[in-house]
């Protein structure tokens, strides 16, 4: 096992909060294990978490936080942890969308990562990234965080109804992950429709993309693929995919509709099944 004091700490973030993990719990005289027995885990993963081996979670920074003392210092490196954990060409796109203060977003397939479940984004990403699931799934779900801020921004979501019907994880995964999706229906700045089948074809059918807004910066373009994305604030692409979202959404089931469509596709598709 590599020995932590030789880790660079200006290397990675990860590097970093190993390395102070290390200099915190030596200051306060523990040994892996006795810090492990106050945050409730073993003192192994305390190791392996000083050595890089292991991703640490949000909840397990607050632990650290709480049992070291140490003001907050974990719970705000692990954000910068777990973004590092993103492919390298989604990060910048991350870094974005937790600035946006206006989200519209076409979704062909699959449920969007803001709105995931934690079983399904395991069942997804375990399919291309079976050894690195625990730290993506961590990282997608800390994404999530910034709907649950003071300020967080409008989502509006146009949701193929193919989401609604491919099975991902099986039925139980897929019933709790339609659920969730009806948890927001009553927020004031998340809406869903569904775009049904019965609508043929539309302005839509070169697969997802997504358009941020902010304050103060230009609107963005973002649309990805298996190993890049690709982001715009070309003011033609903008005003073009601005129209066909606008599009989608006039030809999507309103958000009431949807609610009941997704209520009764949980129930008959997914309901009362192992």
């Amino acid at each position: 096992m590599a020995n932590v004091q030789s880790l660079d700490p200006s290397a990675s973030p990860l590097d970093y909060y190993g390395w102070e993990l290390r200099r915190q719990r030596e200051a306060n005289g523990l040994r892996q294990g006795q810090l492990g027995e106050i945050i409730f885990c073993t003192g192994s993963l305390i190791g392996q978490i000083e050595t890089t081996k292991k991703v640490p979670t949000r909840d397990f920074s607050e632990r650290l936080d709480a049992a070291l003392g140490t003001d907050g210092v974990f719970s705000r490196l692990v954000g910068l942890v777990l973004r590092s954990q993103l492919p390298t060409w989604f990060q910048p796109y991350a870094e974005l969308e937790a600035r946006a203060t206006y989200i519209s977003t076409y979704q062909a397939q699959l449920v969007h990562g803001l709105l995931q479940t934690e079983e399904y984004a395991r069942a997804l990403l375990a399919v291309d990234h079976p050894s690195r699931v625990e730290e993506m799934v961590a990282a997608r779900l800390e994404r999530q965080r910034i709907l649950q801020g003071d300020n967080p921004p409008a989502l509006w979501i146009v949701l193929s109804e193919a989401a609604l019907l491919q099975g991902v994880g099986g039925r139980r995964v897929m019933r709790n992950q339609l659920g969730r999706l009806l948890d927001f229906c009553d927020s004031p700045w998340v809406q869903i429709q569904v775009l049904p089948f019965s609508v043929g074809q539309h302005t839509g059918m070169m697969g997802s993309f997504t358009l941020l807004r902010f304050e103060d910066d230009p609107d963005l373009f973002y649309v990805d693929s298996y190993d890049q994305g690709h982001m715009t604030a070309n003011p033609q692409v903008i005003k073009e995919r601005s129209v066909g979202y606008a599009r989608l959404q006039a030809t999507a089931l309103s958000p009431e509709d949807s609610v009941t469509l997704i209520a009764r596709v949980m129930e008959e598709r997914y309901g009362n099944q192992p």
